[in-house]
């Protein structure tokens, strides 16, 4: 979800086959928009990210978990970058252990799990909440798997390109939403499948984080910001399948796909 203040919001919040990573198409093209800067650039290396323990001696890891986490994700995405011959700076990422009036200039989003903030290319980590709190299953993971996918669409030049078609089409502010977000979700999943084999998880963890993420999708009468749980669910095996940013060029999916 985005924070919308009469503008496109400058944070990006999570709650509770080849091609390319692709950019919303400019104003009057078709649905289906030019390839951004990572097309053609493969899949995801393998790499190796042993995951922390969440608990340890009944103390919670959560800022020790999230720093690993991340450091996986600065080395697997700037390599990634590297090789295609772009440029590729890491974020910041701050962590809080307790929700602050302000953060990156603005009220701070409630109800938000984690967020990135794309103006000042920040990671927001609340270290408590049920997000992260008590958890065995690879839920953390995801949620800082996605908003790191925020990432990796800024220095790819997808929010620019996103930015200015919100503009341009209005009324379409709530599907361009899902687009983006749902891209989000793909990444996550391509930079899953890259570390799964270090991270001595079992296909029954793989099934249970499909089953959460499916679970935490839009409710059907609230505000439609991330997709549905099937679509979230969709994305998120479509990218861990592929490896690859190229299957996660959610502006050209049909509007089903999307809802």
């Amino acid at each position: 979800m985005r924070i919308l203040l009469r503008r496109v919001a400058p944070c990006a919040l999570a709650l509770v086959t080849t091609g390319a990573l692709a950019v919303p198409p400019a104003h009057g093209q078709a649905q289906a928009g030019p390839p951004g800067r990572l097309h053609g650039t493969g899949a995801l290396r393998a790499a190796s990210c042993p995951e922390p323990p969440l608990i340890s001696g009944g103390i919670p890891r959560s800022k020790e978990y999230l720093t690993a986490i991340v450091r996986c994700m600065d080395t697997g995405w700037s390599a990634h970058f590297r090789r295609a011959g772009l440029r590729y700076r890491a974020p910041r990422v701050l962590y809080f252990e307790q929700p602050q009036d302000e953060v990156c200039g603005l009220p701070w989003p409630g109800g938000a799990a984690a967020f990135y903030c794309t103006r000042r290319a920040t990671l927001v980590f609340p270290l408590e909440g049920p997000w992260i709190e008590g958890r065995t299953d690879l839920y953390p993971l995801k949620i800082a798997a996605h908003e790191y996918g925020h990432h990796v669409q800024q220095q790819a030049g997808v929010r620019s390109a996103y930015e200015r078609l919100v503009r341009a089409r209005r009324g379409d502010q709530a599907e361009l939403g899902r687009r983006y977000e749902l891209q989000a979700d793909c990444l996550a999943g391509v930079f899953t499948a890259s570390v799964w084999r270090s991270l001595g998880r079992s296909p029954a963890d793989w099934t249970a984080l499909v089953e959460a993420v499916r679970a935490s999708g839009d409710e059907p009468e609230g505000r439609r910001s991330h997709g549905k749980g099937a679509s979230r669910a969709y994305w998120l095996g479509r990218g861990y399948a592929a490896v690859s940013p190229s299957a996660c060029d959610t502006w050209s999916a049909p509007p089903s796909r999307v809802s």
